[in-house]
């Protein structure tokens, strides 16, 4: 019997890992798989260009993340470096942003379905949360959150819904986060939800969130401003 719990066990741990390692951006095969971008082949991912026309350029964007941004209406904005900036970071799985907040700016709730993301704070300071999947009562959607300072670290775990929000009326903030993908992709909640393209009816949303079909409407009449760039 013990022999048998034993090996149960491992077989269970073994799925956990083989499964933890589907659950990212395919690992490479080879030194570096810079992306061609002008090829006509659709893989998940890009097909890689010919090594020997690879350069350093490849590998490299004069992003000027130094410097700020214009933030949007909701006070906000994100700088991506993905792979559709640098080629090479094709199959690395990984790539960063900066994110500039107004004061009293915010990120507004959002997920990154293929990425987790770990943000550092520049400058200022952010009140920053994350809520979990659906799970039995009494702990359904637990809410995680913290204020951040400068040099201060955080994490939001993959897929699931996170914000980050600027207290001080007075002074912006920054911030970097680095994404474990290529092309972690971003769905903001309320732009999904109220400004997609075509409508959902009014009449699901209103069950969903229990509130009269006007306020749905309302809604889903705002310009839904998209702060990733």
């Amino acid at each position: 019997m013990a022999s048998s719990s034993s090996f149960l066990l491992l077989a269970v741990l073994l799925a956990l890992v083989s499964w933890q390692a589907t659950a990212s951006d395919p690992s490479p095969l080879q030194d570096f798989c810079v992306a061609d971008m002008n090829s006509p082949v659709r893989v998940n991912g890009f097909v890689c260009k010919n090594p020997m026309k690879v350069n350093a350029d490849d590998f490299f964007k004069a992003a000027a993340l130094d410097k700020p941004r214009v933030t949007n209406k909701v006070g906000s904005n994100v700088t991506l470096i993905n792979v559709m900036q640098i080629a090479g970071l094709n199959t690395l799985g990984i790539s960063i942003a900066r994110i500039d907040y107004a004061p009293l700016g915010q990120n507004p709730p959002h997920t990154h379905p293929r990425a987790t993301e770990i943000l550092t704070v520049l400058e200022g300071t952010l009140y920053v949360g994350f809520v979990t999947s659906n799970q039995p009562a009494p702990n359904r959607n637990k809410f995680l959150s913290k204020v951040l300072n400068k040099g201060d670290v955080f994490v939001f775990p993959v897929g699931l819904i996170h914000f980050q929000f600027n207290p001080n009326p007075h002074k912006p903030a920054v911030a970097i986060a680095a994404l474990s993908s290529q092309n972690p992709g971003a769905i903001t909640i309320a732009n999904a939800v109220f400004g997609s393209d075509p409508q959902i009816s009014d009449d699901v949303l209103a069950k969903a969130f229990q509130v009269e079909k006007n306020t749905i409407d309302w809604l889903q009449a705002q310009f839904w401003e998209n702060n990733h760039n």
